[in-house]
């Protein structure tokens, strides 16, 4: 179970979370990515990075300094600028926004004012905004997320390579015993109730009943990807949606997004370097409708949403949903999260990751598409503002289950939950199949 810290033990591990989160931010924003490439727009779906760093600053100005610590407001002329639903990403690059130092300036004071007022805000309150350190979670989580979306950005640039390969950790492969894994019929608790760092989406904990079903022990890989292509998986109509194929006649895709076909390789951009496609690593940059396609021609579907937690968080032998597939508690090395690698690794690594079930790398590689719509659940409570989640509610967007290799451990959980529209690609999105028993 998760046990609550000191509330002195809470304020340290804020601290360093949010100064872990900031040399995050500043890491894709500084080093050897060229200046004018800060301000620019590499595609309409995603904000110039500089949009992106003041941003961050100007929520956590609003939500820790405002909202939390009752400070008055340092910048309340550019707080229109920097509101994600007052303006749409593709005309960002319009708006007067802050210089990349001006940027830098503004959230280094937020930063210390919060640090200076975090000493006097109370945790253990009756206010569900700090209450549990809540709402300096959620502005933790939501530079992370942004950080993502940086690396997103940075994957879409076309200009010489920014971020560098780290070595990584030596991983064991061992080998998967089955292609799939029985999930035996019966209740689990979907959600959460008590997690004090959860969003709204996730709440509140609430029993699902669901019957049998198998679903894959690891994502599916490059290689067998490439055979649905080779099959001729995008000329078959058989295999799509209505809205599928009217997508994939209008865009023309026939790989998942970065791939192109050289002589008989395929290769992939990756932040600017091209190689060969790994065979054995998750298939990314796929959207919905790809993701969708392949699980028909294999002769299986998506999992539901609630598929996929029950096989990552449901524990049989205690009858409780655990934090992570292998415990409450997070543990190193035993997904891939944090933007260690710039990549998802291969087919047969984090075994001591699985779940109660065997099933493997449910957290951390690709986002995985689920079949499910995005809706909240039974007895669904908005907070603390209606467009973190509500607003987004609905058939058009799909739910993306589980983490990525650039998501970082504190922004996902075996129940967060995550969304987009079923055409979106540039994501670091890939998936499972599941069938019914």
């Amino acid at each position: 179970m998760l046990t609550a810290p000191t509330e002195d033990a809470l304020k340290e591990l804020v601290a360093a979370e949010l100064t872990s989160a900031r040399d995050r931010s500043l890491g894709l924003t500084t080093g050897s990515l060229p200046r004018p490439e800060l301000t620019a727009q590499v595609s309409p779906l995603m904000s110039p990075l500089v949009w992106d760093l003041a941003h961050v600053g100007n929520y956590e100005e609003l939500w820790l300094l405002r909202a939390a610590a009752g400070i008055t407001p340092m910048r309340p002329e550019i707080d229109d600028l920097y509101d994600a639903f007052e303006h749409p990403r593709a005309e960002r690059p319009t708006l007067p926004l802050l210089s990349p130092d001006d940027a830098r300036a503004y959230i280094a004071e937020v930063r210390a004012k919060v640090l200076d007022s975090l000493e006097r805000v109370r945790f253990d309150t009756d206010d569900p905004l700090t209450s549990g350190g809540f709402v300096y979670g959620m502005v933790v989580q939501h530079e992370h997320q942004h950080d993502e979306t940086m690396l997103a950005t940075h994957q879409l640039r076309k200009g010489e390579p920014a971020l560098l390969d780290r070595p990584g950790p030596e991983l064991p492969v061992s080998p998967v015993p089955a292609g799939e894994v029985l999930v035996p019929a019966g209740p689990f608790v979907m959600g959460t109730s008590d997690d004090p760092w959860a969003y709204d989406n996730e709440r509140p904990g609430h029993v699902v009943d669901l019957p049998a079903y198998y679903i894959d022990t690891e994502p599916v890989t490059n290689a067998a990807y490439q055979r649905f292509i080779e099959d001729g998986g995008y000329d078959d109509p058989r295999w799509w949606t209505p809205a599928g194929w009217e997508w994939r006649n209008s865009s023309g895709k026939r790989a998942p997004a970065f791939w192109t076909l050289e002589g008989l390789t395929w290769v992939r951009r990756r932040f600017g370097r091209v190689e060969p496609v790994p065979p054995n690593e998750a298939v990314q940059h796929v959207c919905w409708y790809e993701a969708d396609a392949y699980a028909r021609w294999a002769g299986k579907r998506l999992p539901t949403e609630a598929e996929w937690e029950k096989a990552a968080r449901h524990d049989p032998a205690t009858g409780r949903s655990r934090r992570y597939p292998w415990g409450d508690a997070w543990e190193e090395g035993r997904a891939n999260l944090g933007q260690r690698l710039l990549h998802p690794t291969e087919s047969g690594t984090y075994e001591s990751g699985a779940s109660a079930y065997g099933v493997r790398k449910l957290i951390g590689d690709v986002w995985e598409w689920t079949s499910t719509d995005f809706y909240g659940y039974p007895g669904f409570r908005s907070f603390p503002y209606k467009e973190y989640s509500e607003v987004f509610f609905g058939p058009e967007y799909k739910v993306l289950r589980g983490g990525s290799w650039a998501t970082h451990p504190l922004a996902v959980r075996g129940s967060f939950r995550n969304w987009d529209y079923p055409i979106r690609r540039q994501i670091f999105s890939g998936f499972r199949c599941a069938r019914s028993l």
